[in-house]
């Protein structure tokens, strides 16, 4: 089962496809361009359609989903970790 997708190899986040993803769950992540399949496990419960890190970032660090800059880390994240504003900023402002 795939429960998140990414479009490039580059990217440091995956968004999650499938409802009901809970701590500890091991979670397959489908990397469309690569058409490859990563495995890590859940730290947080990731609600469907949110983003889950798939990597370590520290504060400062880019985000990547879809191949594109989308933000920067303003708190640190772990992989597996829920991935959304409380973590994540702009930076348009």
């Amino acid at each position: 089962m795939i429960h998140a997708v990414l479009h490039e190899a580059k990217d440091t986040v995956g968004v999650a496809v499938v409802e009901g993803i809970k701590a500890g769950t091991e979670l397959n992540a489908w990397i469309m361009d690569e058409d490859e399949v990563v495995t890590f496990v859940a730290k947080q419960d990731i609600p469907i359609g949110h983003k889950v890190a798939l990597k370590d970032m520290a504060v400062g660090d880019t985000v990547f989903k879809y191949g594109v800059d989308i933000g920067k880390v303003v708190a640190p994240i772990t992989a597996g970790e829920h991935a959304h504003v409380h973590n994540i900023k702009t930076k348009r402002w």
